[in-house]
């Protein structure tokens, strides 16, 4: 009797539950999932306290970082149990959308995921410490479910910031090319900085946009603050002339730099395609004969 009440007790006062077979690790998932549950609080606050000697989420408030803690713990324990990559994609896009702003990094990221697999790995690692058989089929279902959790939020959030930063860049290649409304049927498009070959791109599509909305017949296309263009950009002008033309609006092209100027010389444009002016004044000035309204100067009176 004194034999079998100690193997019962070995280990704790408690008898342990049956454990599942050698060999079938999937098993093991459910049980490391309601430990991992049952001590949610003592295991998210250890793992906060890690974040914080880490100096990661500093971008974060101590509200702001608690929340998400939590959330992440929880989607955390659930992929485990449920081993659906979809449902982890689409939580890890999610607190992607939400951080990212806050300015969290992204090797931040993927040290606190790490930080909570190495957590949870030794708080299972304390469970099952006087079993060394048990713990590494534990180990063995663990590690791998928790590695794939930590590669796919790791992906998802690099995906994310990367289409963050298009889309910042597309802003502020609209921003530095904006299509103005100067008069009814009058657009003028004032170009500052390098133009390469994608902002050339994003420029016709604007400008051709601008266009239809507006009805244009006169557009001034103002390139004063371009310090210079190869080939390949100089065609696409040319091309964009073309594209304008086709949408019943003439281009005035003005502040041509002597550099620029010997280019389209040099790739041999065809230059009575393009009317040029010295300056922007001028090209107003013309548009504005072109459509018919009498020039005016800035002072508002008409020009003689």
């Amino acid at each position: 009797m004194t034999s079998t009440h100690d193997e019962r007790t070995r280990g704790g006062s408690r008898t342990e539950p049956p454990r599942p077979s050698d060999g079938d690790e999937e098993a093991l998932l459910p049980e490391l999932v309601a430990h991992l549950r049952e001590h949610r609080t003592k295991l998210r606050q250890q793992w906060a306290s890690r974040i914080r000697e880490e100096n990661l989420l500093q971008a974060m408030t101590s509200q702001e970082m608690s929340a998400e803690t939590t959330s992440v713990y929880d989607n955390y324990v659930e992929v485990l149990e449920t081993g659906s990559v979809a449902a982890l994609q689409q939580y890890a896009r999610d607190l992607s959308e939400r951080i990212i702003p806050r300015g969290v990094e992204t090797h931040e990221v993927v040290g606190i995921v790490l930080l909570l697999r190495d957590v949870l790995a030794r708080s299972l690692f304390e469970k099952y410490q006087r079993d060394f058989g048990m713990l590494n089929r534990v180990l063995d279902a663990y590690e791998p479910a928790a590695n794939r959790i930590a590669n796919t939020v790791a992906v998802s959030f690099v995906d994310e910031r990367e289409r963050v930063i298009r889309q910042q860049q597309d802003s502020i290649r609209e921003l530095s090319t904006p299509v103005l409304p100067v008069r009814e049927r009058l657009l003028i498009l004032p170009i500052i900085g390098v133009l390469d070959r994608e902002r050339a791109r994003q420029l016709t599509v604007q400008l051709l946009g601008g266009i239809r909305t507006h009805r244009a017949k006169v557009v001034v296309i103002d390139i004063t603050g371009v310090p210079g263009m190869d080939e390949t950009v100089a065609n696409h002008l040319v091309q964009t002339v073309d594209a304008s033309r086709l949408m019943g609006a003439s281009v005035i092209i003005t502040g041509l730099s002597p550099d620029i100027a010997q280019t389209l010389v040099t790739i041999g444009v065809d230059l009575s395609k393009m009317a040029t002016i010295g300056d922007l004044q001028g090209g107003l000035e013309e548009a504005e004969r072109m459509l018919g309204y009498a020039p005016s100067r800035p002072d508002g009176a008409p020009m003689p």
